[in-house]
C-alpha cells in the first residue's frame, strides 16, 4: 500500500512503530481541512495495511498545535445558523470532523501521544483519542473553545471525563484555564513528565517498541477489551472478554511468547492481515 503523499505531516515507519510528525512549526500545527485530509489519510493507511504495531504522534515547534485554524471558519468551512437546514449541516459537518480523532480510538494499533508546549483547541480533542499521553515540563493543556464563545465540539467533552475527575473537566471546560503538565500527571491525564522534549519522544518510542514486540493480535485484542470496558459495564465487558478470546487465542503465540522471555530474544509472530475496503475489492 501506497503511503498517502503529505505536506502537514511526516511519517516514517521503523521496526513495526510508526512515527508521525505535525510538521508545520511555523503555523504552530493548526488544524485545517489539509490537516484533517491527510491525518484521516495517514490514518486509514496505517490501519489498512498492518505493517505498524504502534503509533507515536509527535510535533515540531514551540508547540504541539494550537488547535483549529480559526480562518478556517471564515473561508473553507461555512457555519449557516440562518436556517434549520444550514444547523442541520453543522451537526453533519461534526460528525464527520469527530470521526477522523475516533479513527485514532478505533485505530488497530495503540498510540503513544507525545506533547510538548501548548496542547490547545483540537490538539486536546485529538490526544485524548490516544491511548498513552507522555508531555514535557512545559506541556499545557487548554480547551480553547469557550474562550471564543463556542462548546468544543470534538471529541475532548466526551473522552476527557473518562480520563480525569469531571470536576477539573467541569473547571476547564467552563474557564479555558490551562492546565500543567505536572497537574495532568497527578490527574492520571499524561503517563509521565520528562524535562526534554528529547527525553519524552525517546521514552514514545521505546515504549512503543515494547508493545510492537509482543503479538499482534494480542496487543489488538488488548485495546479491544480496554475500550470496551471503558464505555460498558464489568458485566458486559466479561462477556465481551470471553467472545473476544475465544475468537482469537493462540497457543502457538504463547508458547513463542514463553519462549522468548526464557531465551531473553524478540519474539516472532505474524503481522495483523491487510485489510482492504469492500469498495476496492473485485
Amino acid at each position: 500500500m501506497n503511503t498517502p503523499a503529505l505536506t502537514c505531516f511526516t511519517l516514517g515507519i521503523n521496526d513495526h512503530v510508526a512515527h508521525l510528525v505535525l510538521n508545520k512549526p511555523e503555523a504552530m500545527n493548526t488544524m485545517h481541512p489539509t490537516f484533517w485530509r491527510e491525518l484521516d489519510a495517514v490514518l486509514a493507511h496505517l490501519h489498512q495495511a498492518g505493517e505498524a504495531r504502534a503509533l507515536v504522534i509527535s510535533s515540531t515547534g514551540k508547540h504541539f498545535s494550537a488547535g483549529m485554524a480559526l480562518e478556517t471558519f471564515s473561508g473553507a468551512i461555512t457555519m449557516d445558523d440562518q436556517s434549520p437546514e444550514g444547523r442541520a449541516a453543522i451537526f453533519d459537518l461534526l460528525t464527520d470532523m469527530q470521526t477522523t480523532f475516533t479513527h485514532i480510538d478505533n485505530l488497530r494499533i495503540p498510540v503513544i501521544m507525545a506533547i510538548h508546549g501548548g496542547c490547545i483547541g483540537g490538539a486536546v480533542d485529538m490526544v485524548t483519542a490516544g491511548c498513552i499521553r507522555y508531555a514535557t515540563q512545559d506541556a499545557f493543556f487548554c480547551i480553547q473553545e469557550i474562550n471564543i464563545g463556542m462548546v468544543a465540539d470534538v471529541g475532548t467533552l466526551q473522552r476527557l471525563p473518562k480520563l480525569i475527575p469531571l470536576g477539573v473537566v467541569k473547571e476547564l471546560a467552563y474557564t479555558g484555564r490551562r492546565l500543567p503538565a505536572q497537574k495532568a500527571l497527578g490527574y492520571g491525564l499524561v503517563n509521565e513528565v520528562f524535562d526534554t522534549q528529547e527525553a519524552m519522544l525517546a521514552a514514545a518510542l521505546q515504549c512503543a517498541q515494547e508493545i510492537a514486540s509482543k503479538p499482534p493480535v494480542a496487543i489488538w485484542g488488548t485495546k479491544q477489551a480496554v475500550n470496551y470496558a471503558r464505555d460498558h459495564s464489568v458485566e458486559d465487558s466479561l462477556r465481551q472478554m470471553g467472545w473476544l478470546q475465544g475468537a482469537i487465542w493462540s497457543n502457538q503465540h504463547v508458547r513463542e511468547s514463553v519462549a522468548a522471555m526464557k531465551q531473553k530474544r524478540t519474539g516472532d509472530f505474524p503481522p495483523l492481515t491487510p485489510l482492504q475496503r469492500f469498495s476496492e475489492l473485485g
